[in-house]
Protein backbone atom coordinates (compact mmCIF):
# COMPACT_ATOMS: atom_id res chain seq x y z
CA UNK A 1 0.00 0.00 0.00
CA UNK A 2 1.32 3.31 -1.23
CA UNK A 3 2.20 6.09 1.65
CA UNK A 4 -0.24 8.54 0.27
CA UNK A 5 -3.31 5.73 -0.30
CA UNK A 6 -6.36 6.56 2.12
CA UNK A 7 -5.97 3.11 4.03
CA UNK A 8 -2.71 4.07 4.71
CA UNK A 9 -4.45 6.84 6.79
CA UNK A 10 -6.32 4.62 8.68
CA UNK A 11 -4.44 4.24 12.32
CA UNK A 12 -4.28 0.55 12.81
CA UNK A 13 -3.76 -0.84 16.65
CA UNK A 14 -2.81 -4.34 17.18
CA UNK A 15 -3.93 -6.13 20.60
CA UNK A 16 -3.18 -9.31 22.29
CA UNK A 17 -6.29 -11.41 22.40
CA UNK A 18 -7.57 -11.20 25.57
CA UNK A 19 -6.68 -14.00 28.12
CA UNK A 20 -10.10 -15.12 28.84
CA UNK A 21 -10.82 -16.34 25.20
CA UNK A 22 -7.95 -18.16 25.01
CA UNK A 23 -8.52 -19.88 28.49
CA UNK A 24 -11.94 -20.35 27.90
CA UNK A 25 -13.64 -18.12 30.42
CA UNK A 26 -15.50 -15.37 30.33
CA UNK A 27 -13.74 -11.94 29.37
CA UNK A 28 -15.21 -9.65 32.27
CA UNK A 29 -15.96 -12.61 34.35
CA UNK A 30 -19.44 -13.34 35.76
CA UNK A 31 -19.72 -9.53 36.65
CA UNK A 32 -20.39 -8.63 32.82
CA UNK A 33 -23.15 -11.51 32.99
CA UNK A 34 -24.90 -10.07 35.90
CA UNK A 35 -24.22 -6.64 34.46
CA UNK A 36 -25.63 -7.73 31.22
CA UNK A 37 -28.57 -9.55 33.20
CA UNK A 38 -29.16 -6.69 35.20
CA UNK A 39 -29.84 -4.40 32.15
CA UNK A 40 -32.39 -6.78 30.82
CA UNK A 41 -34.29 -7.35 34.34
CA UNK A 42 -34.35 -3.28 33.89
CA UNK A 43 -35.60 -3.44 30.40
CA UNK A 44 -38.30 -6.00 30.85
CA UNK A 45 -39.71 -3.79 33.74
CA UNK A 46 -39.91 -0.81 31.50
CA UNK A 47 -41.30 -2.35 28.41
CA UNK A 48 -42.39 -5.53 28.85
CA UNK A 49 -39.47 -7.23 26.42
CA UNK A 50 -38.46 -10.33 27.23
CA UNK A 51 -34.70 -11.32 26.44
CA UNK A 52 -32.49 -14.64 26.88
CA UNK A 53 -28.79 -15.27 27.17
CA UNK A 54 -27.54 -18.36 25.30
CA UNK A 55 -25.27 -19.86 27.70
CA UNK A 56 -23.58 -22.76 25.59
CA UNK A 57 -22.04 -19.51 23.14
CA UNK A 58 -20.59 -18.24 26.20
CA UNK A 59 -16.83 -19.33 26.44
CA UNK A 60 -17.94 -20.56 30.22
CA UNK A 61 -15.31 -22.66 32.59
CA UNK A 62 -16.89 -25.11 34.79
CA UNK A 63 -15.89 -22.43 37.27
CA UNK A 64 -17.48 -19.54 35.90
CA UNK A 65 -20.81 -21.56 35.55
CA UNK A 66 -20.22 -22.70 39.16
CA UNK A 67 -19.75 -18.74 40.08
CA UNK A 68 -22.56 -17.43 38.01
CA UNK A 69 -25.01 -20.26 39.72
CA UNK A 70 -24.22 -19.22 43.40
CA UNK A 71 -24.73 -15.41 42.18
CA UNK A 72 -27.94 -15.82 41.01
CA UNK A 73 -29.10 -18.73 43.57
CA UNK A 74 -32.25 -20.70 43.47
CA UNK A 75 -35.71 -19.27 43.27
CA UNK A 76 -39.26 -21.03 44.60
CA UNK A 77 -40.03 -22.37 41.15
CA UNK A 78 -38.55 -25.63 39.81
CA UNK A 79 -40.00 -27.43 36.85
CA UNK A 80 -39.01 -30.65 34.94
CA UNK A 81 -40.42 -30.57 31.63
CA UNK A 82 -40.89 -34.47 30.26
CA UNK A 83 -40.93 -33.93 26.38
CA UNK A 84 -38.26 -35.84 24.46
CA UNK A 85 -35.73 -35.44 27.32
CA UNK A 86 -35.61 -34.04 31.07
CA UNK A 87 -35.82 -30.16 30.99
CA UNK A 88 -35.55 -27.94 33.37
CA UNK A 89 -36.78 -24.45 33.69
CA UNK A 90 -35.50 -23.22 37.16
CA UNK A 91 -36.12 -19.94 38.72
CA UNK A 92 -33.09 -18.38 40.48
CA UNK A 93 -33.12 -15.90 43.16
CA UNK A 94 -33.40 -13.09 41.41
CA UNK A 95 -37.50 -12.81 40.08
CA UNK A 96 -37.69 -12.71 36.46
CA UNK A 97 -34.72 -14.71 35.85
CA UNK A 98 -34.51 -17.97 34.86
CA UNK A 99 -31.95 -20.96 34.22
CA UNK A 100 -33.35 -23.20 31.50
CA UNK A 101 -31.66 -26.02 30.26
CA UNK A 102 -33.23 -28.73 27.45
CA UNK A 103 -32.01 -32.00 26.97
CA UNK A 104 -32.68 -34.83 24.54
CA UNK A 105 -33.83 -38.25 25.25
CA UNK A 106 -30.00 -39.24 26.46
CA UNK A 107 -29.91 -36.61 28.88
CA UNK A 108 -27.84 -34.09 26.51
CA UNK A 109 -27.72 -30.49 27.21
CA UNK A 110 -29.03 -29.17 23.86
CA UNK A 111 -29.70 -25.86 24.99
CA UNK A 112 -29.18 -23.16 28.18
CA UNK A 113 -30.44 -20.14 28.55
CA UNK A 114 -30.82 -17.39 30.86
CA UNK A 115 -33.74 -16.04 30.32
CA UNK A 116 -34.91 -12.62 31.79
CA UNK A 117 -38.95 -12.56 31.38
CA UNK A 118 -42.01 -12.83 33.29
CA UNK A 119 -42.93 -16.25 32.46
CA UNK A 120 -40.60 -18.98 30.44
CA UNK A 121 -42.26 -18.92 26.51
CA UNK A 122 -42.01 -22.82 26.85
CA UNK A 123 -44.75 -22.67 29.95
CA UNK A 124 -47.04 -20.17 28.12
CA UNK A 125 -50.08 -22.62 26.29
CA UNK A 126 -51.24 -21.54 23.22
CA UNK A 127 -54.39 -20.76 22.04
CA UNK A 128 -55.00 -23.30 19.97
CA UNK A 129 -54.61 -25.93 22.82
CA UNK A 130 -56.72 -23.64 25.15
CA UNK A 131 -59.43 -24.36 23.14
CA UNK A 132 -59.07 -27.96 22.49
CA UNK A 133 -58.99 -28.26 26.27
CA UNK A 134 -62.09 -27.15 26.53
CA UNK A 135 -63.66 -28.82 24.19
CA UNK A 136 -62.49 -32.16 25.73
CA UNK A 137 -63.10 -30.73 29.17
CA UNK A 138 -66.87 -29.95 27.94
CA UNK A 139 -66.67 -33.81 26.75
CA UNK A 140 -65.87 -35.30 29.88
CA UNK A 141 -68.78 -32.94 31.46
CA UNK A 142 -71.04 -34.55 29.68
CA UNK A 143 -69.68 -38.40 30.29
CA UNK A 144 -70.12 -37.87 33.93
CA UNK A 145 -73.44 -36.49 33.63
CA UNK A 146 -74.74 -39.31 32.14
CA UNK A 147 -76.21 -41.65 34.79
CA UNK A 148 -74.48 -44.33 35.30
CA UNK A 149 -74.58 -48.28 33.56
CA UNK A 150 -75.79 -45.97 30.34
CA UNK A 151 -73.55 -45.40 27.63
CA UNK A 152 -73.43 -41.86 26.27
CA UNK A 153 -74.62 -41.53 22.39
CA UNK A 154 -72.95 -38.52 20.32
CA UNK A 155 -75.21 -37.53 17.57
CA UNK A 156 -73.25 -35.23 15.02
Amino acid sequence: MSPGSPLARIPVRVEQRPAAAATGTIGGGVAAILTEIATLLERLAATGESAAIDLRSLPMSPSDRERLTQALGRGEIDIVLHADGDSSIRETGVQGVWWTEYRDCDGEVLAAFIEITRVPEILIVPVGELTRGAVQLREMARTAAAPQGESTRVTI
